[in-house]
C-alpha cells in the first residue's frame, strides 16, 4: 500500500475529543483541566543551548484508525496532538525509523512540516537492527530516508538506537556502528550541523554503557545525551528485588556527573505505573486525591535536574492533556514523597505482575505468540484481583477469578496466538530489554490456563 494512503486523514467515526480537558480514564487518569500557554518547565541542552520542554512527545504508539496489528496511523488525530502539543509547550518529538510498523516518521514529518521548523526538535534513530543493515551504505541509506520522510534538512538529536542489547551486545555494537565507520559518519554529519546533537539509547548491558563512556572521556566522541530508562521502581531497588542489571540511579548518575543530560524513556514502565495494584493505589489517592496515578510516575521522572525531557507515548488527548498539565510547571517530588515511593515500588515489585514494557521489541514471535498482549492479559488479572490461586477457596470468588481470566484470555488474545503456541525457542530473549525469561512466563501462564480451562470444563456447575 502506497504510505501516504497508508497515512490517509481518518475521523474517529464522530468520537468527541476533548480539548479543554480529560475524561475519567479506567486507568485512574483524572479530569485534568488544560495548562496554560506559556506553563511548561523546561531544560537546556549543554551543547546546543536548545530550551527543551520536560515533556517528551513519544512517537512509538501513535493513534490508530481502528484497532488490529494492521491498523492505519489516524494522521487527522496525529495532526490535531502535534498541534495541542504545541500551543502547550511541548517541542521534544522522539521517533524512529522502526516504529509503527515503519510509518512513525513519515506520520511525524507530515503533522510536524505544518509548523516553523524552529518551533520543534526532532529526535530520531538509526535503527539499524537487522545485520543486513549493519553496511556502510545500508545504515547511511536509512539515516537518508529519515531525512526525508521527516521533511527536514536536519536532526536535532540522532540517536544511536538501542545499543547494549543481544546476547553478545558489544560485537552487535561493533557491527552496527563502529567497525563499518558509521559512527564516524554520524560525527562529520554532527560536523556538517546535519546533526545538531548526538547520542545513544542505552538497553541493558553496562559493559557497552561503560564503553561509549570512556569513549567520550577519551575525546574519541562527544556524546550531547543519553536516552535511558528512568522510573521509580527501577531507581534503587531493581537490581535486588527486579533482576534487571543495574540501578537507574547509577546510570543517571554516570552521565550526570560527566554533565551529559539524560532523556527519559519508559517513565511509566509500559503503562505498568498508571495501574498499580489496589493498595499502592488508595495510599497515592489518599496522599494527592486530586492526582492521577500516573502523575506519580511522570513528578519522579522529571525531578533530577539532569534530565532534559521525560518520553511519554500519548496514543489519546486525554494523556497528552494530562501530562501537559503534570509537567506545566512541575511540582518536583520532595524527600518525603521519595521515600514514599520507594515503598510503593517494593509493593509493585513484589507482586506476580510480569515486567513487560509493551516495547514489542520481542516481536514477531516466530511461531505467531502474541507476547506482549499474553503479558498484559495476564497482569490486568494480577492488578484486578482475577487470578484464581491455588491456595484459595472454591468458592464464587475463585469462579468469578476463573471466569474473567478465561474469558477475558480468549477476547483479548486469538487462541493461536496464546501462551501454548510457545515452543521455548528462545528467539526473543535476547530482545527483552527487562531481560524478561519470556519462555518460562509463557509456559508458566500456558499451564496456568490450561488447568483452568479442565477445572472449568469438569466443573457441572
Amino acid at each position: 500500500m502506497e504510505r501516504r494512503n497508508f497515512l490517509r486523514i481518518a475521523a474517529l467515526g464522530g468520537a468527541a475529543l476533548m480539548l479543554d480537558g480529560c475524561r475519567k480514564q479506567a486507568d485512574n487518569t483524572c479530569d485534568t483541566p488544560a495548562a496554560p500557554a506559556g506553563t511548561m518547565t523546561t531544560r537546556t541542552t549543554p551543547t546546543t543551548g536548545d530550551t527543551v520542554s520536560l515533556l517528551g512527545f513519544g512517537c512509538m504508539r501513535l493513534p490508530t484508525v481502528g484497532d488490529g496489528a494492521d491498523a492505519p496511523i489516524d494522521q487527522d488525530e496525529v495532526n490535531r496532538q502535534v498541534d495541542y502539543a504545541l500551543a502547550h509547550g511541548v517541542n521534544y518529538f522522539d521517533t524512529s525509523p522502526a516504529y509503527c510498523r515503519c510509518f512513525s516518521e513519515a506520520a511525524m514529518g507530515e503533522a510536524l512540516s505544518r509548523h516553523p521548523r524552529n518551533s520543534y526538535f526532532i529526535a530520531t534513530k538509526l535503527s539499524n537492527f537487522a545485520p543486513s543493515t549493519w553496511s556502510y551504505e545500508e545504515s547511511t541509506a536509512m539515516f537518508a530516508r529519515s531525512l526525508e520522510y521527516l521533511r527536514t534538512d536536519y536532526i536535532d538529536y540522532l540517536l544511536l538506537h538501542a545499543v547494549g542489547g543481544g546476547d553478545d551486545s558489544m560485537a552487535t555494537l561493533s557491527g552496527r556502528y563502529l567497525d563499518n565507520g558509521v559512527l564516524d559518519f554520524l560525527k562529520q554529519k554532527r560536523a556538517d550541523g546535519t546533526i545538531r546533537n548526538l547520542g545513544f539509547s542505552f538497553h541493558g548491558d553496562p559493559a557497552v554503557f561503560e564503553y561509549l563512556l570512556a569513549m567520550h572521556d577519551r575525546g574519541e566522541v562527544q556524546w550531547d545525551f543519553v536516552q535511558i530508562q528512568l522510573n521509580y521502581v527501577d531507581w534503587q531497588q531493581s537490581k535486588k528485588e527486579n533482576r534487571r542489571e543495574i540501578d537507574t540511579d547509577w546510570l543517571y548518575g554516570e552521565l550526570h556527573r560527566r554533565g551529559i543530560p539524560a532523556v527519559i524513556m519508559e517513565p511509566l514502565l509500559g503503562g505498568r505505573l498508571a495501574r498499580v495494584p489496589r493498595a499502592v493505589s488508595s495510599a497515592m489517592k489518599a496522599r494527592r486525591p486530586d492526582n492521577s496515578l500516573a502523575s506519580w510516575a511522570f513528578r519522579f521522572a522529571g525531578t533530577p535536574e539532569g534530565v532534559l525531557t521525560v518520553l511519554s507515548g500519548m496514543t489519546s488527548m486525554d494523556h497528552l492533556v494530562e501530562n501537559v498539565a503534570t509537567y506545566s510547571p512541575l511540582v518536583p517530588i520532595d524527600a518525603d514523597e521519595e521515600a514514599f515511593l520507594r515503598n510503593m515500588a517494593l509493593a509493585i515489585i513484589n507482586d506476580d505482575s510480569i515486567g513487560c514494557t509493551d516495547c514489542r521489541y520481542c516481536m514477531p514471535c516466530p511461531y505467531g505468540v502474541n507476547i506482549p498482549q499474553v503479558f498484559a492479559h495476564y497482569n490486568r488479572c494480577v492488578l484486578d484481583g482475577d487470578i484464581a490461586r491455588a491456595d484459595m477457596p472454591r468458592d464464587a470468588d475463585y469462579e468469578r477469578a476463573r471466569q474473567a481470566f478465561l474469558y477475558g484470555y480468549d477476547r483479548s488474545v486469538p487462541r493461536l496466538r496464546q501462551a501454548d503456541h510457545c515452543i521455548g525457542c528462545g528467539t526473543c530473549l535476547s530482545h527483552c530489554p527487562q531481560h524478561i525469561d519470556i519462555p518460562a512466563q509463557m509456559n508458566r501462564i500456558a499451564t496456568y490456563a490450561a488447568a483452568l480451562r479442565e477445572e472449568a470444563a469438569a466443573d457441572p456447575t
